[in-house]
């Protein structure tokens, strides 16, 4: 006999959880199926900055801002902005801005401790997904189970495999590219690098290139050499080759100072490329009846605004007291959510592709710390 779930969330990510969480709030039972084998799988990233107007809106619809503010990292909302040769724009100490950091880890451990136990099945890797009739949606998974719905998320991220039942769209690559290095134990092992960054978050610009690094909780530095590139320049990188790799990022950075540099040449084990991937500025879809996307899913954008955690847990949240709001109407609920989400996402989504063209400029440094200004 097929399981059956009124709700299925594909993917354990934040807004996954989220909508999860308010859900379970409100009484509504919901499965949701991560393909990860356990919690502890993978690391879940560096510090995410969460908006008032935004995430901070979903964890108190969560009942969890307080648990939330519990965790945050003290004086990470510190910001320094630095030319390549080092000369220093803007060192602004934590002022409580509004938009407090926290572990991306932290958070998800927070939302999943929020759950019944048996809320999120592990290991649980979508193989498709098809239509049977009335809304309903019948998944099948990787080790030749399946289960039908009668609402169907897709919060699984870039490269959604239910994104297909309602778009067409797929992510394009936006001409940049990372490499991710981290430092351990800075204050100790890394004392150059842990006086460039500061206390918070690093931005160190310069024409088609960056440095970007914050601090975590825990000491450690996370470092993104970011390039506009080719698509395919990561390929020419062996990065198995750990002192080869890191040789030929730096040369990207030949001329910059020697402490700014210190955050790629001192990086403890590997380095690890990403190329950066968006949907379409304004990706929406016609309603399809008994589905919707959240997060990534649906309107995966660059970092360069910070926007994207925010507004996955934000969607979670709202998509979440739509259904609360309309009970026995999914169609009125999820389409109350999308008229929201689609113009919210749209916003965010042309910021991020605005600050990524301009912390790629000349002049970046400068106009980023003329943005900060006028931001106070």
């Amino acid at each position: 006999m097929t399981t059956h779930h009124p709700v299925a969330i594909i993917g354990a990510g934040l807004g996954g959880l989220a909508l999860a969480r308010v859900l379970h709030v409100h009484g509504i039972p919901v499965a949701v199926h991560e393909l990860d084998s356990s919690p502890a799988a993978r690391t879940q990233g560096g510090m995410l900055d969460i908006h008032e107007d935004s995430g901070q809106v979903a964890l108190r619809a969560a009942g969890l801002y307080e648990d939330f503010m519990a965790r945050v990292h003290q004086g990470g909302q510190a910001t320094r902005v630095l030319e390549p040769d080092g000369t220093v724009l803007l060192d602004r100490p934590d002022e409580d801005g509004g938009r407090p950091e926290i572990d991306r880890g932290d958070l998800r451990d927070l939302l999943l401790g929020s759950l019944p136990r048996d809320t999120v099945r592990w290991g649980a890797k979508v193989a498709g997904a098809r239509p049977v009739g009335g809304g309903r949606h019948e998944v099948a998974l990787a080790d030749g189970t399946a289960f039908t719905t009668d609402v169907l998320v897709g919060a699984d991220g870039a490269w959604s495999t239910v994104r297909p039942l309602v778009s067409d769209a797929r992510p394009r690559y936006t001409g940049v590219s990372f490499v991710e290095a981290d430092l351990r134990d800075a204050d100790v092992r890394h004392p150059v690098g842990a006086e460039v960054v500061g206390g918070g978050m690093l931005f160190a610009l310069g024409e088609g290139r960056g440095l970007l690094a914050h601090r975590g909780s825990d000491g450690s530095l996370h470092v993104y050499a970011a390039l506009e590139c080719a698509e395919g320049w990561l390929d020419g990188i062996d990065f198995t080759d750990v002192e080869g790799a890191r040789t030929r990022v730096l040369e990207e950075f030949a001329g910059w100072d020697k402490g700014l540099r210190a955050l790629v040449a001192d990086a403890d084990g590997a380095l690890v490329p990403r190329r950066i991937h968006a949907l379409p500025v304004g990706h929406r879809w016609a309603r399809v009846p008994g589905v919707t996307l959240l997060g990534d899913a649906a309107h995966l954008m660059s970092p360069f605004a910070g926007e994207g955690a925010n507004l996955a847990l934000l969607d979670g949240a709202e998509l979440g007291l739509a259904l609360v709001a309309h009970p026995g109407d999914t169609e009125t609920a999820l389409a109350a959510y999308e008229e929201e989400m689609f113009p919210r996402s749209e916003l965010s989504a042309t910021e991020s592709a605005h600050q990524g063209e301009l912390l790629f400029r000349a002049d970046a440094p400068r106009r980023l710390v003329e943005m900060f200004t006028a931001q106070n």
